[in-house]
C-alpha cells in the first residue's frame, strides 16, 4: 500500500521573503511547542495511520454502538475502492450531502483515498445554493444517505439534470433508523458501491487538493477555497503544538462530543481530523439536543465539548444544566462566530472552567488564533497566533505597508494551512493575497505582547449561529421580489446567534406592503434558512452617498445607536 506521510520543517515565517515580529513568542513561551515542524501528509495516510496505532479502540460511538479506528479505516477503503471501479478518481469533484452521520467520515475519507476532491453540501443550502455548488465545482456524482430530509433534495438534483447520479449510503447500517421510505433503485440511484482494495491506490501528494469548502461570495455566489491535504494535515498538527486549553494532550484520550456539523470546516478539522489523528472517540451526534449534551456530560463522561455559542447559550438557559455534573470535562472550547462576554462567564461559572476560543476562516482551514488562558478578557480579544503561523496587520488600502502594535488595519495571515486559491477564480485569487500573507477582509489590531483584537469586517459578513452569512447574497434573492425597489442587509445583534440578517427595503410605487413573514417565504427555495432575515424595516428612502450608493454604514451605525455595546 503507497502513501505519503512526511514529517516537513515549513514555518510560516519561511514561505515569504520577508521576516516578521513575533512577540507573542516571548511574551507567551510555554503555552506552545513554538519550533515544533509543522506534519504535512495527506489525508489518508492520516487514516491509515491512525488505524494502525489505535486498532479496535472506539473511534466513533453512534445510536450506542461504536465504529473503530481498524473498522473505520476499513470501510473508508471498502468505499473508496468502490468509487474507483465506477470511474470516480484524481481530476474529479464528489459532492458530499450528509449529516452528522457514519457515512460522513466514512465518504470523507473514501474520496480523499481515491484521489477526488470533496465539495461539501450543507442540508441548510437552498436550492438554488446547492445547484451552484455542484455546477462550479463540476461534481456529477452525489453520496447521501435514506433520510427523509435529504433524499427527496438529492433526488431533485438529479431529475433537473444537476448531477449525473446519486450513491445513497442506508442510514439502516449504523442502528435503529428514522422511518424512511426505499429509495427508488435505479441506473442512476445506486447504494454506495464497495470492493475489495486495488493492488495499488492512486499516489497522492500533499499539494493535491482534497476539498473544495465553499465560503460565501461578498459580491456574488459562493466560491470553492481549495484546501490540499497538505493545508489540512498542517491545520492538524498546528493545532497539537498548541500545549493550552481545548488542544492540550490528554493523559487519556479525550471523548470528544461531536454534534457540530461535520460538513463545516470548523469541525471537519478540529473534530474529525483531529481526533482521529489523536486517537480520540467522537461521540457523534446528528444534531444538537440540550438534553442529549447534558446526558454525554454526565451518564458517557465527555471529556471534551467543542460548540458555537448558540450551542453554549442554549446550555447555560437550561434548567436541567444547573444539576449536571460536568467533573467529567477537562476540556471546553467555542468557536465559528465571536461569544459575548456575558455568556462566556455564566458557562464558565456553571462548568466551573473557562471556554477556550480564538479565530479562523476557510481559507485558513481554520487555524488562526487560540487566546491564552493567562491573557485579560477583553471585547474582540482573538488571541495569538497558533504556532507555524504568522499573523499581521496591514493598511487597508496598501497591503504591503505592516502597521505597528496599536495601530488598526486588515489582518493578513501567512502559513502552511492557508488554501491554494478559489477554484476557478484566477483573479479573485491573486487579489486575495499580497507577498504570501492572504488579505482576510478583518480589521482589527495588536498589541506589543503580540495579543490580537477583532474590531470589524471589511467585507461586512455576518456570523449568525457559527454560520457565515452574506449581505449581498440576501440582498441579490430578495431583489427578486416584484415588490422590492431596493434592499439594504445588514447583521444585528441577536441574543441567541450572535447576529442575524436585517433587511431594509423600499418599495416599488403602488407595491403592496411587504411583510417580514411573507418575504421570508419568498425567500424559502432560494437562501437557506440560517440565511433569512430575522427582521425586516420599510422604509420610503434607504441612504444614499453623494454619488448614489447605498451606504449600508449609515445603517448599521443607527443599528448600533440603538443597543448598548456589548461588554
Amino acid at each position: 500500500m503507497r502513501y505519503l506521510w512526511a514529517m516537513g520543517q515549513e514555518h510560516a515565517g519561511e514561505t515569504s521573503g520577508h521576516a516578521v515580529p513575533r512577540p507573542w513568542r516571548s511574551a507567551f513561551p510555554d503555552i506552545a511547542d513554538w519550533d515544533a515542524p509543522i506534519e504535512t501528509g495527506t489525508i489518508p495516510a492520516l487514516l491509515e495511520r491512525s488505524a494502525a496505532q489505535f486498532g479496535e479502540a472506539s473511534a466513533i460511538e453512534f445510536r450506542d454502538r461504536t465504529i473503530s479506528f481498524r473498522g473505520l479505516a476499513a470501510s473508508a477503503e471498502a468505499l473508496a475502492a468502490g468509487l474507483l471501479r465506477i470511474g470516480i478518481g484524481k481530476g474529479q469533484s464528489v459532492a458530499l450531502y450528509l449529516p452528522n452521520t457514519p457515512w460522513h467520515p466514512v465518504a470523507f475519507f473514501a474520496v480523499a483515498r481515491t484521489g477526488a476532491r470533496v465539495v461539501h453540501l450543507s442540508p441548510l443550502d437552498a436550492p438554488r445554493e446547492l445547484a451552484h455548488k455542484l455546477a462550479d465545482s463540476g461534481a456529477r456524482t452525489l453520496i447521501t444517505t435514506d433520510l427523509p430530509g435529504l433524499l427527496p433534495a438529492a433526488l431533485a438534483l438529479l431529475e433537473q439534470g444537476t448531477v449525473d447520479r446519486v450513491l445513497v449510503g442506508e442510514d439502516a447500517r449504523w442502528g435503529p433508523s428514522p422511518t424512511a421510505p426505499p429509495a427508488p433503485w435505479s441506473e442512476r440511484v445506486l447504494r454506495v458501491p464497495q470492493a475489495a482494495p486495488p493492488s495499488d491506490w492512486p499516489v497522492l501528494t500533499p499539494q493535491d487538493i482534497c476539498v473544495l469548502q465553499y465560503t460565501g461570495g461578498t459580491t456574488g455566489m459562493p466560491k470553492g477555497a481549495m484546501l490540499s491535504h497538505g493545508n489540512l494535515t498542517a491545520a492538524v498538527s498546528i493545532y497539537r503544538n498548541w500545549r493550552q486549553g481545548a488542544l492540550a494532550e490528554p493523559t487519556q484520550p479525550h471523548r470528544v462530543i461531536a454534534v457540530l456539523p461535520l460538513f463545516h470546516i470548523y469541525a471537519l478539522t478540529v473534530v474529525l481530523l483531529g481526533a482521529v489523528a489523536r486517537g480520540w472517540e467522537l461521540l457523534l451526534r446528528p444534531r444538537f439536543d440540550v438534553a442529549t449534551t447534558l446526558a454525554d456530560i454526565s451518564e458517557k463522561r465527555a471529556t471534551y465539548f467543542p460548540g458555537v455559542p448558540t450551542m453554549w447559550i442554549a446550555l447555560a438557559n437550561h434548567p436541567d444544566a444547573q444539576h449536571c455534573d460536568f467533573s467529567s470535562l477537562r476540556e471546553c472550547g467555542s468557536g465559528g462566530a465571536p461569544m459575548p462576554f456575558d455568556v462566556e462567564q455564566r458557562v464558565t461559572r456553571l462548568i466551573g472552567r473557562r471556554l477556550g476560543g480564538g479565530w479562523g476562516m476557510t481559507e485558513t482551514s481554520p487555524a488562526g488564533t487560540r487566546i491564552p488562558f493567562n491573557a485579560a478578557p477583553a471585547p474582540g480579544l482573538i488571541g495569538i497566533p497558533l504556532p507555524g503561523i504568522d499573523l499581521i496587520v496591514v493598511d487597508r488600502d496598501d497591503p504591503a505597508r505592516m502597521l505597528p502594535p496599536g495601530e488598526v488595519g486588515e489582518l493578513a495571515i501567512r502559513g502552511p494551512n492557508v488554501f491554494v486559491g478559489y477554484w476557478n477564480r484566477p483573479e479573485e485569487t491573486a487579489a486575495a493575497f499580497h507577498d504570501g500573507f492572504f488579505l482576510t477582509g478583518d480589521i482589527g489590531m495588536m498589541d506589543a505582547h503580540g495579543l490580537f483584537r477583532l474590531l470589524d469586517r471589511k467585507k461586512n459578513m455576518i456570523i449568525s449561529g457559527g454560520f457565515n452569512v452574506y449581505p449581498t447574497m440576501i440582498e441579490s434573492a430578495i431583489y427578486e421580489h416584484p415588490s422590492v425597489a431596493e434592499v439594504i442587509v445588514i447583521g444585528v445583534r441577536d441574543e441567541y446567534r450572535g447576529q442575524a440578517a436585517k433587511a431594509f427595503v423600499s418599495l416599488r410605487p403602488g407595491a403592496v406592503p411587504l411583510t417580514l413573514d411573507d418575504l421570508r417565504a419568498f425567500l424559502a427555495d432560494k437562501l437557506g434558512r440560517h440565511e433569512l432575515p430575522a427582521a425586516l424595516e420599510l422604509r420610503e428612502k434607504l441612504p444614499r452617498s453623494p454619488a448614489g450608493k447605498l451606504l449600508a454604514q449609515t445603517l448599521r451605525d443607527e443599528e448600533a445607536a440603538k443597543t448598548p455595546a456589548a461588554t
